[in-house]
């Protein structure tokens, strides 16, 4: 041996190797940090078990016992610790240093030597201790206290509680992974092979694990030609980064998932994440194959290296976004979907009624996988139609539409891919409603894939990674294109524009009354192709009973027509109004183009009249024949008294004096009826008292009948428009109802013998026996004659409940006055005193008079406008305030 040395070294313990035995770093100078491996002097530490390594024996060792106790003791007291330490001596041949560490900056801290012997668990060597050495004799003193104590090792009936079971190899990864169900493993780090490739024993069980960083890869060490290791840039910088923070350190593993053998996983110190301070330092990159696995915090990752790529630190300091950059006011904005193109693209209309493109970012529609020159037929002959031809992208568009159209939506620009090969620039953004991702939804069901990019292209979705995890789950539950079933395939019959396929078609269609349809085009304001998917047919459809200017539209030869006076307008109007959405249509007939000719209605509003009514439409002489007719008239007068659209330059013809011939007496013919119901509009439904008995027998039956027949919850599908049994929830008993709106399982009833309206369940709702269909709808829909409720919100209210408290429930008299719109107006009366109802309402303020030029109904309109005049005098109700109609009087129906 050497002569001892007494100089004082620093540093920070890096490593324990063993339980007398530590590396120690020294304070960096320039360069990486020198490191220096220590052996306490005069003790000898329980030897630890080793691995077999083929390289040598092959052979395993167990622990002696107390050798994980020792190492341990050494670790958690010094791992990452200031320590000071003398050299005493070095061994020659071997260069191994033996001498005494201190915790603290100096050798005053604790001797970590004496320690050890305190705790029972080294051995001194009594043949090298000098007598005359106090220092020396103190670790004989203390070994004796702990042998008497039976501390540590020298309690020798525990010692083969104290010798680990070491699990050096996996027998099968997968397996393994799938065990610890994605949940957090204490665990030591034992070495760290480079920044992203961890050993570490898991605890309790001992198993010894290789552990890559799920999501991330560093720089790593390559072999180069000779063999030789060579690291790549920052391989050094990336390796001690880790090893300073995690190497022995006690932290917690993820296991997530498997590659070639090796553990992916995420490791988590009590300071955080380390792949994601990898990440923010510059040292890592995000790796998509392995960040599928990343359990939680994988938008942190990405996150993380999106810090680094801006500061463009060490990996990234070259780095150059791989597209153009989104402004920051384009970045957001929330619009209304108007379209679907395809399964991957929608139409938004903002705020400002602005209309943008965008396209689902990261995410590949439906396609065609049959070869170009494949000889297969299409599904489709003639002309191609890749929505119903491509497998799956029928099923795709159908989902986002049912989902989004009409919707608002919260819309994310992620990234613009540039204009290329013909096709235009392309905004790929992250849709959301209710907080779903529109995108990892389609990619969920199976209805669309996610684009793979190469490692350097940043030009992705944000949320890349929820769409990979969701398509992950598509394939492993086998849904949409990931079935391993048949696609499903749609042979769909084109008429348009064939009118011998139309004449084929055109009886049934009439036969049927409304059929259900899909708006699949917009070409004009009253020019539209319809899909109807009972008849799997595609269709043109014209508008009936209006004249529509045409918009312009492209000629054979390229060029384009000018588009007629408003005719731009209108074709928006019903873009926005039907486009992709599901409408009811009632076939009349063909032209001799083979176009269908009828009424369309989206939501029970009739197209044609809602056209004429914003001023986009005129009423064709056609519509005489029609039962709207009177709708469009009135519809053509609003629009020509606003000067809307067409008529924004209307002239009305000078007022004269119109002596209406009206020689005709009312027609006074009462009925007695129940009130059953009133609307919010002042409309009301009625019973006739004289089929009341012949309803409660009829309602009696049904009850018992389908008591003694219970339907089955969930059997019946209900249909708009259909009659059926409905299970009121007040009373818990059948009606007859029609069916007005049918979303998903919510079903809008009319209860038809009632008048009132419910929303409920499929669950009960059950089909109703032909037998009782026989009789008519019992309730029917009225309006008061000669009345108008009052333009404010409040006083409007206030009309309807006192008309509602008026006559709910009971037996009144009513006279049929006039007919508008296919409504009736009529005019109550009590049965006992045979006071007018609407005239007593009017005396009270609570309706308003309206003036109507009939003759026949002068009499009744002036003891109405009495009333009016008595409730103002009394301030009554709305007149509490003065009378209002002096600078509106036009608008509430009167004429000074």
């Amino acid at each position: 041996m050497s002569t001892s040395q007494t100089a004082v070294h620093r540093g920070i313990v890096k490593q324990v190797l063993s339980g007398d035995a530590v590396v120690i770093r020294g304070q960096p100078k320039g360069g990486p940090p020198p490191e220096k491996t220590i052996c306490f002097s005069n003790i000898t530490a329980p030897r630890m078990a080793r691995r077999p390594n083929p390289a040598q024996d092959n052979v395993e060792t167990k622990d002696e016992p107390f050798a994980w106790e020792a190492r341990e003791y050494l670790r958690k007291k010094l791992i990452g610790k200031d320590v000071a330490f003398v050299i005493e001596y070095t061994v020659p041949g071997t260069g191994r240093e033996y001498g005494c560490v201190y915790l603290g900056k100096d050798t005053s801290g604790e001797n970590i030597t004496e320690a050890l012997v305190s705790e029972g668990l080294v051995e001194v060597r009594r043949g090298g201790i000098r007598a005359d050495d106090p220092g020396q004799q103190q670790l004989i003193q203390l070994e004796d206290v702990a042998k008497s104590a039976g501390k540590g090792k020298w309690n020798t009936e525990e010692a083969a509680k104290h010798i680990r079971n070491v699990k050096w190899t996996v027998e099968n990864p997968r397996n393994f992974v799938d065990s610890h169900h994605n949940k957090p493993i204490d665990a030591v780090i034992e070495h760290v092979r480079d920044g992203c490739t961890v050993r570490a024993f898991l605890l309790p069980s001992f198993d010894y694990v290789t552990i890559m960083l799920s999501g991330i890869k560093c720089p790593m060490f390559k072999q180069d030609d000779s063999g030789k290791q060579v690291p790549e840039t920052f391989t050094e910088e990336a390796k001690y980064f880790t090893e300073v923070r995690l190497l022995q350190r006690d932290v917690q593993i993820i296991l997530e998932g498997v590659s070639n053998q090796n553990l992916l996983g995420t490791v988590i110190h009590p300071n955080g994440n380390i792949a994601e301070l990898l990440l923010r330092e510059g040292f890592a990159r995000c790796v998509d194959w392995s960040m599928g696995v990343v359990t939680q915090g994988a938008d942190k990752l990405r996150a993380a290296e999106k810090i680094a790529k801006e500061k463009k630190a060490r990996v990234w300091k070259d780095y150059s976004p791989s597209g153009p950059t989104v402004d920051i006011k384009d970045k957001a904005f929330t619009g209304k979907v108007v379209e679907v193109v395809n399964g991957d693209a929608l139409v938004v209309k903002t705020a400002d009624n602005k209309f943008k493109k965008v396209f689902l970012a990261s995410v590949r529609p439906p396609r065609n996988t049959t070869p170009a020159d494949s000889t297969e037929s299409s599904p489709s002959k003639g002309r191609g139609r890749p929505l119903y031809d491509v497998p799956y992208m029928f099923e795709a568009r159908e989902f986002l539409r049912k989902k989004l159209i009409g919707k608002k939506v919260n819309v994310q620009v992620d990234y613009i891919q540039p204009a290329n090969n013909n096709f235009p620039e392309k905004n790929c953004c992250t849709v959301t409603i209710s907080g779903i991702n529109v995108g990892e939804a389609l990619v969920g069901k199976g209805l669309a894939s996610v684009v793979r990019y190469r490692q350097e292209d940043d030009q992705r979705s944000e949320h890349y990674d929820e769409l990979l995890a969701a398509e992950a789950r598509a394939q492993k539950k086998g849904v949409g294109m990931h079935s391993k079933k048949d696609a499903p395939t749609h042979k769909v019959a084109d008429v348009s524009g064939d009118p011998n396929k139309c004449k084929q078609f055109l009886p049934f269609l009439q036969r049927a009354g409304k059929s259900e349809a899909i708006v699949e085009f917009v070409a004009s304001g009253s020019r539209l192709r319809l899909y109807l998917p009972r008849e799997t047919c595609l269709m043109t459809f014209l508008i009936s009973g209006i004249e529509c200017p045409r918009g312009a539209r492209p000629l054979p030869g390229g060029q384009m027509t000018t588009s007629e006076p408003y005719g731009d307008e209108a074709l928006q109007f019903t873009k926005e109004m039907c486009l992709q959405r599901e409408v009811e249509v009632r076939v009349e007939t063909m032209d001799k183009g083979g176009n269908f000719i009828g009424w369309l209605f989206v939501e029970n509003t009739n197209l044609s009249v809602a056209l004429v009514e914003e001023g986009l439409a005129k009423v064709h002489f056609t519509a005489e024949r029609s039962n709207y007719f009177k709708q469009l008239q009135i519809a053509e007068e609003n629009a020509r008294r606003n000067k809307l659209n067409l008529w924004k330059d209307y002239k009305e013809a000078p007022e004269t004096e119109e002596v209406v011939e009206d020689t005709t007496e009312r027609n006074v013919s009462y009925k007695s009826i129940v009130v059953t119901e009133v609307t919010d509009d002042l409309k009301f439904f009625a019973q006739l008292v004289d089929n009341g008995p012949q309803l409660e027998k009829l309602m009696e039956q049904l009850r018992q009948d389908m008591e003694a027949n219970p339907p089955l919850p969930g059997a019946y599908t209900p249909k708009r428009n259909d009659t059926c049994a409905a299970k009121f929830s007040q009373d818990n008993e059948w009606y007859r109802a029609k069916i007005e709106k049918v979303d998903g399982s919510k079903v809008t009833v009319l209860y038809v013998d009632y008048g009132n309206r419910e929303q409920t369940t499929t669950t009960c709702l059950a089909t109703l026996p032909a037998s009782f269909q026989t009789l008519a709808p019992q309730a029917t829909e009225y309006c008061l004659a000669c009345v108008t409720l009052p333009p404010d919100e409040d006083f409007k209210a206030d009309g309807v409940d006192a008309f509602y408290d008026g006559v709910a429930n009971r037996q009144l008299s009513m006279n049929v006055e006039y007919k508008s719109g296919g409504l009736e107006y009529v005019s109550l009366t009590y049965l006992d005193s045979k006071d007018d109802v609407a005239q007593k309402l009017i005396s009270s303020g609570f309706l308003l008079a309206e003036k109507r030029r009939e003759k026949r109904l002068a009499k009744l309109v002036s003891d109405y406008m009495k009333a009016q005049e008595k409730a103002k005098s009394s301030r009554e109700n709305m007149w509490r305030y003065g009378d209002f109609t002096d600078d509106d009087a036009k608008e509430f129906g009167y004429s000074r």
